[in-house]
């Protein structure tokens, strides 16, 4: 076993000698156990992200490390859902989950991963390519969580989710990760879907790292500001707005917050969306002792 799930070093991407640079020098580390939150842009970078941790691709610099050896070592011991969920469309729903066993025999859980699907009333004689899209998420998600993963990858998966399955399958997720002490990876345009349920945090925007660390400490870190009038130096000011009468900043004090200003800790989505809007904010990537590392 070891402490780190997934740790990155100066990690780049590149699509062709010439084409688009998907990553660059991304650096980070994630301990293991953690439920993480990879958030940022659409074409930020975290679907490629996800699969050169997946081992589905390969790095045009730096490198990537998972369980402690490389994505194709440790393949056998983590799970990955992309996207558009991948399914033999002209198996059925049992016949998938067998072949998940088959593939997996030293490590599947069959009754976890009957239990998923059965959740959603679906009928195990139903072919793939009958369900909906829905419905082929929670077949993928009982594949992944049936190989009973160190650690589990997953990319937009409720995408295509209503509301409650969202939330049933949301809980079954955690309460998986908690029993069983896996560490979750999940990138998700809805933030507030991973409040709660997160405890790192992984932002990336233009291909780079924005913000990495322990949710609970990036918070600490940052302070909501709202105020008519009011100097914020020495405080390093992510993002300022004109609201109404006044001024909302999201800042890093560095010290006292002048009383001309009220202050309280942001919430994901307050954090999140201010760094989204400012991409030009200054880095800030946490180490477990809440230090920060160097950049």
């Amino acid at each position: 076993m070891t402490d780190t799930a997934v740790q990155a070093a100066a990690l780049g991407k590149r699509f062709g000698r010439h084409g688009r640079r998907a990553l660059e020098d991304c650096s980070f580390r994630l301990p293991a156990g953690r439920v993480c939150a990879l958030v940022g842009p659409n074409g930020a970078g975290k679907s490629t992200l996800l699969a050169l941790a997946a081992g589905l691709l390969a790095p045009t610099e730096g490198t990537v490390t998972v369980l402690g050896t490389t994505p194709a070592a440790a393949r056998e011991r983590l799970a990955y859902v992309a996207q558009d969920k991948p399914l033999p469309p002209q198996l059925t729903v049992a016949d998938t989950l067998r072949l998940g066993r088959e593939l997996n025999p030293r490590r599947w859980d069959t009754a976890v991963a009957e239990r998923i699907v059965a959740e959603g009333d679906l009928d195990p004689g139903a072919t793939i390519r009958s369900l909906s899209g829905g419905q082929r998420t929670r077949v993928a998600l009982a594949l992944a969580l049936g190989k009973r993963p160190e650690l589990l990858l997953l990319d937009e998966p409720m995408a295509d989710l209503d509301p409650l399955a969202r939330h049933q399958l949301m809980g079954a997720l955690m309460a998986d990760a908690a029993e069983h002490g896996t560490t979750v990876v999940m990138s998700s345009h809805v933030v507030a879907e991973l409040e709660g349920s997160c405890d790192h945090l992984l932002l990336i925007g233009a291909g780079r790292v924005r913000l990495a660390g322990s949710l609970e400490e990036l918070l600490a870190a940052h302070r909501l500001v709202t105020g008519r009038t009011g100097d914020l130096a020495p405080h390093t000011v992510v993002e300022s707005r004109t609201t109404g009468r006044g001024t909302t900043a999201l800042i890093r004090p560095q010290g006292q917050i002048a009383d001309a200003w009220d202050a309280t800790e942001p919430t994901l989505e307050e954090l999140v969306l201010a760094h989204l809007r400012a991409p030009g904010a200054p880095v800030l990537l946490l180490d477990d002792e809440m230090r920060e590392v160097a950049v």
